[in-house]
């Protein structure tokens, strides 16, 4: 018989996300780098939700440039030490509250390397394996159902111009693709950090040729 289910009012919904790191600059080329996990990927689309008072909205804003950054489950101590810290010079009193604190320079407070390509765009984070280089090309506000009430969050849409991965994930029988196997993303549940497991099933989709979804 299968188990019931019983109703509850969760005040978040984080079932599980993989954690990146966005990296932006802001209009006098200084930049950010902020630990996230509301996004996804439809094609070469991502989807980025985050609050309007970030430092990083307002460079997404601004310059409209991104860098997002997967880390795996190796960077779990720089992440962390990335929580509760913002590039704005003002913290909001709701988030000071809780603990948050300004950090100017966030890549030496984690102990993370930036790349350069271009003193126009922002650095990739060298430990990550994943740096994917990414321009806006829509910003909306998020919707609450509630005419009268602003939810204080934006969706971004950034169309990916070009993939960056460690060589150790790349998949050696197709230099264009990810090998599964080896990529360990750290993901974030309710709060907390995980990393996946082995693969459990295999998958349909996968007798699907890649290439067919370019």
């Amino acid at each position: 018989m299968p188990t019931p289910h019983v109703l509850i009012d969760p005040a978040i919904l984080y079932f599980g996300t993989p954690v990146a790191l966005l990296s932006t600059l802001d209009e006098e080329g200084r930049s950010n780098l902020a630990p996230m996990s509301s996004v996804f990927w439809l094609g070469h689309t991502a989807v980025l939700g985050m609050g309007t008072r970030s430092q990083t909205a307002a460079n997404l804003e601004s310059t409209g440039k991104v860098v997002i950054n997967l880390p795996s489950v190796d960077q779990v101590d720089a992440i962390d030490l990335l929580a509760l810290t913002t590039g704005r010079d003002s913290v909001h009193p709701r988030k000071e509250d809780v603990g948050y604190r300004h950090v100017s320079d966030k890549f030496a407070h984690a102990g993370l390397t930036p790349v350069w390509d271009s003193p126009a765009s922002p650095p990739r984070v060298a430990e990550c394996p994943v740096a994917l280089e990414g321009n806006v090309i829509a910003m909306n506000p998020l919707a609450t159902g509630q005419p009268a009430t602003e939810s204080g969050a934006s969706i971004f849409q950034i169309e990916i111009t070009r993939v960056h991965v460690h060589e150790s994930i790349r998949d050696a029988a197709h230099p264009n693709r990810v090998d599964a196997d080896r990529w360990k993303p750290l993901v974030m549940s309710f709060q907390k950090f995980y990393g996946l497991t082995r693969q459990v099933h295999p998958s349909r989709l996968a007798t699907i040729n890649e290439e067919w979804y370019r």
